[in-house]
């Protein structure tokens, strides 16, 4: 059969969008690779103006755009890196905008979309809903709709970054890459095949949306809850790219919530690169299934770094907890003078760094005579902990670990 994208395809997407999209870096990740003992080398889309691999994928399709379409505009439907795609290269191609996102989008995205040229539609509570709602005006205003991935030119586009990672690194044996709709897996398998017919494509999903997964296996798509790789949260593949998927796509892997926080946090912690959850998903899935790539080249695209800031600090802190660098300890105390400074001593001999303390009066475990403090502090390593527990012992003073992977 037929694919509806092919490798000129995306070779002529390159040339024609050189000029509106980055060249992004592709590097050795030498950390990760000393971290697992993979060979690895990372797609930095990270690097792109709006910080997602989706700027390739909209100056493509609407620089095919006839003069008229682009008079009359272009809608997308989208809340988030998609929206921003959309905006600004319509800013930098002078065609009007607009972009329908659910009305419970965060203002920052919406504030970053309109910053971009963009006007803004919020209409209903969900992409679907709000997708309705971008025909409408589209069949109102005689605008062109720039699908989010289920478009040739969209799939074309997204593939030049596939086309660079392999003209830098002509050597690698397996790409993992992220997948939600589709795009940008569709696109990359085309043009890694015709550079490499050899290499290997897998596939990165979140265990809430599994759906290029199960329709490979002949299951139905699923849709789940709250992810952290909302990226990728989308409930089925698109129907172009699930042609080339089935064609072209290896395998799929499936990560967890827990896996991807951790991939995050140590992309910026050893390799000093900022991602989101969607980007970090094929780091989180070669740390658990390392052993399965062990000798090979092994390419990662980190399709994008559009994090909240809030949600970043929640995830360092929740790492830092599970491993014990942060802890939160109650020690119980009696009611007399100079008994804080006594703890707190202690725990600053045994090297730790206390972050919060909390005194708790009304416990009904604690004699009433008694309180108990609840000591939130950073230690060096998870053997501090065992450390400060001893010498509080030997001072009479009984603990508990409140919140910590150290016990």
């Amino acid at each position: 059969m037929a694919l509806p994208v092919v490798f000129d395809d995306v070779v002529e997407a390159a040339a024609r969008i050189r000029d509106y999209v980055v060249a992004t870096p592709s590097l050795p990740a030498t950390a990760l690779t000393a971290r697992l003992g993979v060979d690895c080398r990372l797609k930095l889309e990270t690097r792109q103006r709006t910080g997602s691999f989706k700027d390739r994928g909209a100056a493509n399709r609407m620089l095919r755009l006839s003069e008229s379409e682009r008079r009359a505009g272009v809608i997308a439907m989208s809340a988030g890196n998609h929206a921003q795609a959309v905006a600004y290269q319509g800013k930098r191609l002078g065609v009007p905008a607009t972009i329908v996102m659910p009305e419970n989008t965060p203002f920052t995205k919406v504030r970053r979309t309109e910053g971009f040229g963009a006007k803004v539609v919020l209409a209903g509570q969900n992409l679907t809903e709000a997708g309705e709602r971008a025909q409408i005006l589209a069949r109102e205003s005689g605008a062109t709709i720039v699908h989010p991935y289920d478009n040739a030119d969209v799939i074309a586009g997204q593939g030049t970054a596939g086309l660079e990672f392999l003209q830098t690194f002509d050597d690698l044996d397996v790409l993992l890459v992220p997948v939600g709709g589709g795009g940008l897996i569709s696109g990359v398998a085309i043009a890694a095949k015709g550079l490499r017919p050899s290499i290997r494509i897998v596939g990165v999903q979140t265990t809430e949306y599994p759906s290029l997964q199960r329709m490979l296996d002949g299951e139905p798509a699923v849709q789940g809850g709250q992810t952290i790789a909302e990226g990728i949260a989308v409930k089925t593949i698109g129907e172009r790219n699930f042609a080339i998927a089935r064609e072209l796509v290896d395998d799929v892997l499936v990560v967890g919530e827990a896996a991807i926080e951790e991939a995050i946090h140590v992309l910026l912690e050893d390799e000093k690169v900022l991602t989101e959850g969607a980007g970090a998903a094929p780091v989180a899935a070669l740390m658990e299934h390392h052993a399965e790539f062990s000798g090979k080249k092994v390419g990662i695209v980190i399709s994008g770094a559009n994090i909240d800031t809030g949600l970043l600090a929640n995830v360092i802190n929740r790492i830092r907890l599970r491993e014990g660098r942060v802890v939160r300890m109650r020690v119980e105390i009696a009611a007399r003078p100079g008994v804080l400074a006594d703890v707190a001593q202690i725990i600053g001999e045994c090297g730790a760094n206390i972050l919060e303390v909390e005194h708790q009066r009304l416990l009904a475990d604690v004699p009433s005579k008694n309180a108990g403090l609840d000591i939130t502090f950073e230690t060096r390593s998870p053997d501090d902990l065992g450390r400060i527990r001893e010498r509080l012992h030997d001072a009479k003073y009984a603990t508990s670990v409140l919140e910590s992977s150290a016990r």
